[in-house]
Order: structure tokens, then sequence, then C-alpha cells
């Protein structure tokens, strides 16, 4: 028993039992069996037990829903260049294949309201449980209100909520013992796949800097010609003529006998060598006093938000900027990278001009971690309100509701980068540190608002039949979208583990995705797919719902 004291104390200070679910869940997020570890996920085990422990202890609706907003804004500011990006790719494959599935969980949840003899807000509840969909529980609920007389709504209404109380933890863990089982199958190696999608994940290879000597014609071309027609991802930063040397503009024609400091991964170099001529055991760094690098932070939000190629640096500073390093990546820059805030820059150009180059990116510390509040509490807020607008669809009226909004809304913003003054990105350390703390917000208050319901009703009448259910629809689900993914359609695992977790719209999934893969690619599958599957369910609970007994 607890004493009373301590549930009286926890009941009326919700910020101490938030605090205590999180000092229960970190901790068990460490613990695992070889690699696999729950990580942040945890947090929502650790809310289910201390919910189950006693009824009071039910954190504020607005701390889970706070917690949704902020995860899911940040992860679409995160991943709005790349989800658009890849529909250019395969991100209507991506799609295909979570609408597809979908489609196989509900036909899953209709044959186990038939063969278990549920009404369709049993099924309906149980399809929302088992895929972790809030929204579309809320969607079912309104729906029993329309068509309920009022002397039997209590009783309708608790029908879907018992369903999804039960199968919502199993929604969750099913998943990530499918992810687990899955990648100890085929042996993933999730570093590889990341330097593999390096333009998605965030990995990067190691940048070398080579000295080329020019041997071969070049048909008195210039640099800027021969960067496009033989797509070289490299930076070339100083050149040796005549003795004399400088920074090497686009515009220069190379000749025979120039010497061409090369930055980029081993293998771009390698190619640039090939085609002009031969590497040397020259360093040009060492060549002139008169140049010189220098790493600055880019902090000034006059720079963010517009491509490298616009700032005009060779031509107003007479400088280049040969490496980007962004969060824990280091990558080669071309015209078309945007620098967000945070970034800091390897700029190369005559010892003279660095302090004003410094001084045009800012260079501050403080300055690339804060948070514009004017543009981050614009976006949020019409992410929220868009999000609360209804709109009538075959007859069921649709809200994207806090988390859709949000998301729709960060995407597109995170793609477009900056509208005039305003810029829509966050500092690469200010973005993962809210979605930390968003995620871990959403855990705790949905796990100890579940914990209570979540014993009751699985000592309730179908609470057995209901819990095998959604485990079968969960796994199930899980386990065909893993492998149609990776063997058929040859997704990499990271990403498609990712795609499993938007299908499932779920941020522990994707959290325990991200722990597994070390990288960012589950960000961007989750992030592609979780609109469309968002939707898609809510509908989908729908057709559950007329449908059922």
């Amino acid at each position: 028993m607890i004493p009373e004291r301590l549930v009286v104390t926890l009941r009326e200070n919700p910020l101490l039992l938030l605090v205590a679910v999180l000092a229960i869940g970190y901790p068990l997020g460490k613990l695992g069996i070889g690699r696999a570890r729950l990580g942040v996920a945890a947090v929502l085990f650790a809310g289910l037990i201390v919910g189950a422990l006693n009824p009071a202890f039910k954190l504020p609706e607005l701390v889970y829903q706070f917690g949704l907003v902020l995860f899911v804004y940040a992860i679409g500011l995160a991943n709005g260049a790349a989800f658009f990006a890849s529909f250019r790719r395969k991100g209507l494959r991506d799609n295909l294949l979570v609408l597809a599935m979908l489609g196989f969980a509900t036909a899953l949840a209709f044959g186990a309201g038939r063969l278990l003899h549920l009404p369709g807000t049993l099924s309906a509840g149980l399809f929302a449980g088992g895929l972790t969909n809030t929204p579309a529980l809320a969607a079912v609920l309104e729906s029993v209100k329309a068509s309920t007389p009022a002397a039997g709504l209590e009783a309708r209404l608790a029908e879907p909520i018992v369903a999804y109380s039960v199968t919502y933890p199993v929604g969750v863990l099913g998943v990530l013992l499918a992810i687990v089982a899955v990648e100890r199958v085929f042996r993933v190696d999730h570093a590889r796949e990341a330097v593999a999608l390096r333009d998605l994940s965030g990995a990067a290879r190691p940048i070398v800097n080579h000295t080329v000597r020019v041997t071969r014609p070049v048909q008195d071309r210039t640099i800027a010609n021969l960067m496009r027609s033989h797509r070289w991802r490299v930076v070339f930063a100083r050149m040796k003529r005549g003795g004399q040397a400088s920074i090497v503009p686009g515009s220069v024609h190379l000749r025979e006998g120039d010497l061409v400091s090369v930055v980029g991964t081993a293998e771009e170099v390698a190619r640039v060598a090939l085609a002009l001529g031969e590497a040397t055991d020259e360093r040009l760094e060492f060549e002139s006093q008169e140049m010189d690098y220098r790493r600055i932070f880019v902090s000034n939000p006059r720079v963010t938000g517009f491509p490298l190629g616009e700032l005009q640096l060779m031509e107003n500073f007479g400088a280049v900027v040969t490496r980007v390093r962004r969060g824990d990546a280091t990558f080669v820059p071309d015209s078309e990278t945007v620098l967000q805030p945070g970034d800091r820059v390897r700029v190369v150009s005559r010892k003279e001009s660095l302090d004003a180059v410094q001084a045009f990116f800012g260079d501050s510390y403080r300055g690339s971690s804060e948070i514009d509040i004017l543009s981050f509490a614009l976006g949020l807020g019409l992410g929220m309100l868009i999000g609360l607008a209804a709109v009538p669809v075959a007859g069921v009226t649709l809200r994207l509701g806090l988390a859709g909004g949000p998301l729709v809304v960060a995407l597109v913003l995170g793609a477009r980068g900056r509208t005039g003054p305003l810029v829509w990105t966050l500092p690469f350390s200010a973005n993962l540190t809210l979605r930390q703390l968003g995620l871990i917000l959403f855990l705790a208050g949905v796990g100890t608002r579940a914990g209570d319901a979540f014993i009751t009703t699985f000592t309730s009448g179908h609470g057995l039949a209901l819990l095998g259910a959604g485990a079968v629809v969960t796994c199930l689900t899980a386990l065909l979208t893993l492998l149609v993914g990776h063997l058929w359609l040859k997704i990499p695992m990271g990403l498609l583990s990712g795609i499993l977790g938007g299908l499932q719209t779920q941020p522990a999934v994707l959290a325990f995705a991200q722990e597994q893969a070390r990288n960012d690619l589950p960000s961007v599958g989750y992030a592609t797919v979780y609109p469309v599957a968002f939707i898609a369910k809510i509908l989908l609970a729908q057709v559950l719902l007329s449908t059922g007994l």
C-alpha cells in the first residue's frame, strides 16, 4: 500500500509526479539485452506503472498535449526539406506501402471483431489502440455521440475507450519487439546504411583535403562547368599558378600545371584527381602567408535560410566555405546548401578578410543556440489553429488535431526555411532539446492517464480477448511492413523503422528506432509517411465503426 500522505502529495503536485515518472523511466530505458534498449520510450511504461498504482496519479492533460505539439513541430521543422524532397525520390513508394499495411491492419481488426463477436465500437477502439492513434479514437467517440441516443450513450462511449486502453501498450511494445526481431534476423548494419544514405541521415564520411596537379587537357573549361558536367561533390579551395597562391573562384579556367586543393570525401577527391591529372603530396595551405582559414558559427539571421550561392562570399570577401558542421555531421557544401542557425562553417580567405567574414556570419555561440520566439510561436500557433479546423470528408468531420496540424505546418515551414525576416528553422541543438522535452512530456502524460484504465479494463469481460486481438493486429502489421519493405522494396532498415513509426503515428517507436540506428534516418521515414498515415487511420477507424456488429 502507498502511504496516504504520499498519495496526497503526488496528487496535489503534478510537477513532482512528472519528475517521479521520469526518474523511473530513464533508468529503465538504459536497461536492455545486447544493443536493444527502450531508451526514452521507457518513460511510457514508467507512466503506466505509476498510473496503475493509484487512480489519482494522473498528469494533467495539458502536459501530454504540450509535449506532443513540441515534439511533432520540432520533427517537422527538422525534416521538412527531406519530406518534400522524398517525393522526388521514393516517398510515393513509402506512402503506398503504409496505406497498404493500414488496409491490412483494418482487415485484421475487422476479422477479429467478427471472430470474437465484438461490436463496431470495440473493433474501432482496438484498431486505434493497436495502431496507437488517439485522434482516431477521438473521431470514433464523436461519431458515437452523433449516432447514439442519450439513454445508452455513456455505456457505448466506454466501449472504444476500453479497447483502446487495453491494446495501446501492446501497440507500442509489439512494434518495438518486431523491430528488434527483424534487425537480429537480418543482422542490420545501421552505420553502413547511414553512409549509403548520408544525404538523408546526416551521416558523413571523413572529409579530406588533397592537392591535385592538372596534367590533362580540360578544354579551357571553368571549374563551375567541370563541377556541373562531372557532378563532383567537392569544393575547390586554393590554387597555385606560376608560384602565386590564391582562392579559387568558380569562374577560373584551369590550365595544365595548375595546383588546386580539393576538399571532399576520399572517393570524390579521387574522381577529381583522375579527371584532372594526379594527386600530389604538396600542401597548398602552407604555401602562402597571406591566406588562412577560420571556423565560424552561423548566428546572423540575415544569413540563414539562403542558399550558399546567394551569399556571394567570393564576390564580396574573396572567401569560400569548404566545410559545414551541423550537429555531429561534417559535410562539403555546394551552392544550393542552405545554412541553418547553429551551423559551424570552415571558411578560407585572405587573412585581412577573415574578420569581415566572421562578422558577416555572426560567430556567436549564444546566438547560434537561441530560439527565435516570435517565429517559433507563430509557426506553432498556426499549426494548432489548422489542427482545430474541421474539414467534412465523406460525411465525417475530420480534424488534424494537435499532432497533425503542427506537423503539417512545420513540414512546410521547415522546407521553406524563411519568409522575409522570419527564420522558421531552429538551431540544431535547440531542435534536439525541444524534441526530447516534448517526447518525454508526451510519454509521461499518456502513460499515467492510461495506467489505471489499463488494469481495470484488462480484467473486464473482453480484456484478454482484446489484448490478444490487439497483439495480432500490431505484431502482424509491423512484421509484414518490415519484411515487405526490407526484402521486396529494399528499403534500408533505419529508414524503414522510421516509416513503421510513422505508420503507427507513435513517437515512442520513433525514439526507439533512433536509439537503434543512432542517426536521423528514422526521423526522415517518420516524417515522410506520418501525415498520410494520420489521416488514413482516422478514416479507417470510421469504416470499422460502421461495419461492426
